[in-house]
């Protein structure tokens, strides 16, 4: 096999080769065809040597990390996020990566994990993040400041902060990244190359030029070029979807309606036509992999719920038209509340702009009257935050606010996250034949939400991720 610096130059061989053996006038068609066969042989390994392949998308397995041993983990309160039932000192057996059975007893010879002061409860699940790059730093160009390279370190970073804060589970939803770091990341995670949640993952953000995933923001004299995620046609449309599903992305993100984090777009208005997000519904589907749409604008919202979207994200200006639509169609709603909330509460630091510190003063606004409707409507809601994982609890802490009660904001964390990925036959909640993705507390948040902020205890997996929980008590 070719090795260390030749290979570029080999490559690049090869295909003159293959191209003169094309224009070759007096050879053989059984010549040519041999010859090709021969370089085919040779180049095929290169070629894998050097990475040029198809991502594989993302399943919930195991990273194929040594097999963890087996523990048991005693609870001194197990929340069942189905019933909303606790029960105390109970035993958790966990056996090469999986819950192997919950009961009174612990299995005898097995080492025993003590959070008999604790409140146990499933991992959660962050339906809306984004994971590559300093995601502090608001400040306009700041994605065009950062290589690809440094963002998928800063996302290595970022990964273990969802950990941290109990999150092992995660839905990217979409990247600037021309690159496709986060399905690097994902797949290194998913190879235990890395630390981090288990993960679905957009591509790119499919965008009508000048919308809310257009990058380029810049005077037309210093113009970036033009992104192959931009598509103002529907035969624009669907080539940038299908490069997404070249690369590997599990999931298509479209830019349905204008945005508050960008300096250009009008949240009010619908970009993406109902045209092109059907198309992206009809590729997409046809592929194995489901569509979610950034809709805030109330023509955007209904427009992606008629195209037959799989998920809403934010639907900050839901009206009861759209909710009933949104209903009908049994489509997924990611809301997003606090990543609004503290861009207003911030002002002008961390970055903020004046243009995107205004339109958040006033679409926030809407936020709560669209989320009374969601919730009046019934539809299904999971956990989303768009923001820096520093603030993942304040998501769940948000939707309490308004107007969820604490256990129905622990679903949309958990069981809810769980069905979104069509995962729930494996994550979601604590039962024999779950992957153990466990974690503990020192409060108990359907009591006081605000204990969603004291994780002490995380297990991924059936491994420890963090334990700090030996000397905490469960508060009364």
């Amino acid at each position: 096999m070719l090795v260390g610096p030749y290979r570029p130059q080999m490559l690049l061989v090869f295909c003159a080769v293959l191209t003169s053996l094309r224009h070759a006038k007096k050879r053989t068609r059984i010549m040519e065809t041999s010859a090709k066969k021969f370089i085919i042989r040779l180049l095929l390994p290169l070629l894998v040597s050097l990475g040029v392949r198809h991502s594989i998308a993302q399943t919930p397995s195991p990273s194929p990390s040594p097999t963890p041993p087996r523990v048991a983990l005693k609870a001194g309160r197990l929340l069942d996020v189905k019933t909303g039932r606790i029960a105390t000192n109970v035993f958790i057996f966990v056996e090469n990566h999986r819950i192997t059975s919950v009961g009174p007893e612990a299995p005898a010879g097995v080492p025993v994990i003590d959070l008999s002061g604790a409140f146990v409860m499933p991992g959660m699940v962050d339906c809306h993040a984004h994971i590559l790059g300093n995601l502090r730093d608001l400040s306009p160009g700041s994605t065009l400041r950062m290589s690809s390279p440094k963002g998928a370190i800063w996302g290595t970073h970022n990964l273990r902060v969802w950990l941290d804060k109990g999150f092992t589970t995660l839905r990217d939803a979409g990247e600037e990244d021309m690159a496709y770091g986060q399905l690097a990341l994902r797949d290194a995670v998913n190879e235990g190359l890395i630390e981090g949640p288990r993960m679905q993952s957009a591509g790119s953000f499919v965008s009508v030029t000048g919308g809310h995933g257009d990058a380029d923001f810049l005077a037309p004299d210093q113009a970036l070029p033009r992104r192959p995620n931009l598509a103002d046609t529907v035969d624009e449309l669907a080539s940038a979807v299908r490069l997404d599903i070249k690369y590997g992305a599990d999931w298509i993100k479209l830019m349905g309606t204008g945005g508050v984090a960008d300096l250009t777009s009008d949240f009010h208005v619908q970009e993406l036509s109902e045209e092109q997000m059907a198309k992206a519904v009809e590729i997409a589907h046809r592929a194995g992999k489901r569509v979610m749409v950034h809709a805030e604008g109330t023509e955007g919202i209904k427009a992606a719920a008629r195209a037959g979207v799989d998920t809403i994200e934010h639907g900050t200006m839901l009206d009861d038209e759209g909710a009933a639509l949104i209903a009908k169609k049994g489509i997924w709603l990611v809301p997003t509340l606090e990543t609004f909330q503290r861009g207003v509460a911030m002002g002008l630091t961390e970055g903020q702009d004046p243009i995107n510190l205004a339109k958040g003063q006033e679409i926030l606004r809407y936020q709560q009257p669209a989320f009374a409707r969601a919730l009046k409507a019934h539809l299904k809601i999971a956990v989303g935050i768009d923001d820096d994982p520093e603030f993942l609890p304040k998501e769940v802490e948000a939707l309490v606010h308004g107007g969820m009660t604490p256990l129905q904001a622990l679903q949309a964390a958990t069981i809810s996250g769980a069905q979104l990925l069509n995962w729930s036959d494996r994550i979601g909640t604590i039962e024999a034949g779950k992957f153990a993705d466990i974690i503990a507390l020192e409060g108990d948040p359907t009591r006081d939400i605000s204990a969603i902020e004291t994780v002490t205890f995380v297990m991924k997996d059936g491994v420890t991720i963090k334990n700090d929980s030996s000397k905490k008590k469960l508060a009364p």
